[in-house]
């Protein structure tokens, strides 16, 4: 066995207490953070490595490049240590100093960008150094690379489907790439057409929740489906922040802030379902990546179920 054996497989989490405001809810978290990286983002940084080993493209004496916010590139940095490969990645250069401290840990090298450009300028700089030598990358390229949908398609969704005893009636996550939302709601429907799968989006351009993209006003990914969302629920960042908080003091549960956003989305939706609705939603991250944020002083709404 080694590191890369350890992804997925990670438990369904109930929440009872935060569900227990919403009489007959059962509310279900993936524990992404269970994965050896910390994040969700392990699942399809393997699947995307080992593509690119089966079909030669990662071959020996490549580096593997690409842009991420920070989940990812733990994840490649990791993975790349393990198997013996060098890990080049593009990053905003606000982006928390755990998670640059975390790649560079494994040894791998980072490549500050624009940070008002965010993720969509580390992507565009990451594309443009792969063109420049493409002789000495491998490049997964996350946002387009369908074995990043087809890992959730085959595990996470099928983890979920298992867990949840075949009781699911709601799937609801955020997007980054989209490739959790994508697999997930792709293998979900397969199963049963009346589960209702459901984005969550932020509810403005300038939001404050790491991780999840704001699709309208972003460069959008080629793996993203837009068919499959049967709903759209919009989560502001004090809302997601609060909700963040209450996980780790009401649940036990120290994750990121698009962990917070998803419950929000879930138990928002949730008060607008009959009862014995069972919704699942993915826990993304460790909230040990952003100790240093100021989120975590920010004053808590007194009901931030409604915010």
């Amino acid at each position: 066995m080694d590191i890369l054996d350890l992804v997925g497989n990670t438990p369904l989490l109930r929440l009872d207490k935060i569900a227990a405001g919403v009489p007959g809810l059962t509310l279900l978290a993936k524990a992404e953070f269970c994965n050896p990286s910390g994040s969700v983002k392990d699942r399809a940084a393997r699947a995307m490595l080992q593509d690119g080993l089966a079909s030669g493209k990662l071959a020996k004496g490549r580096t593997i490049i690409d842009a991420t916010s920070g989940n990812t590139g733990i994840a490649y940095a990791m993975m790349g240590a393990a198997l013996g490969y060098a890990v080049t990645l593009y990053i905003p250069a606000n982006a928390g100093k755990e998670r640059k401290a975390a790649i560079r840990a494994y040894g791998g090298t980072i490549v500050e960008t624009d940070p008002l450009e965010g993720s969509d300028g580390a992507y565009l700089a990451a594309r443009a150094e792969m063109e420049s030598r493409p002789d000495l990358y491998f490049y997964p390229d996350q946002y387009n690379n369908p074995a990043n949908p087809r890992a959730h398609y085959e595990g996470t969704g099928a983890e979920i489907w298992e867990q949840s005893a075949h009781g699911l009636t709601h799937f609801i996550a955020g997007m980054g790439t989209s490739g959790t939302f994508t697999g997930v709601s792709r293998r979900l429907k397969d199963y049963g057409r009346g589960i209702h799968t459901l984005a969550v989006q932020p509810d403005s351009p300038m939001h404050g929740i790491e991780g999840t993209k704001h699709m309208a006003s972003t460069i959008k990914p080629g793996i993203y489906d837009e068919n499959l969302a049967d709903g759209v629920v919009r989560v502001g960042t004090e809302a997601a922040w609060a909700m963040t908080h209450r996980l780790g003091r009401e649940e036990g549960l120290l994750v990121g802030v698009s962990s917070g956003a998803n419950v929000q989305a879930a138990l928002s939706l949730a008060e607008s379902l009959p009862k014995g609705a069972v919704i699942a939603t993915i826990l993304c991250d460790t909230g040990e990546r952003y100790l240093s944020e100021p989120f975590w002083d920010a004053p808590i709404p007194a009901d931030p179920r409604r915010r």
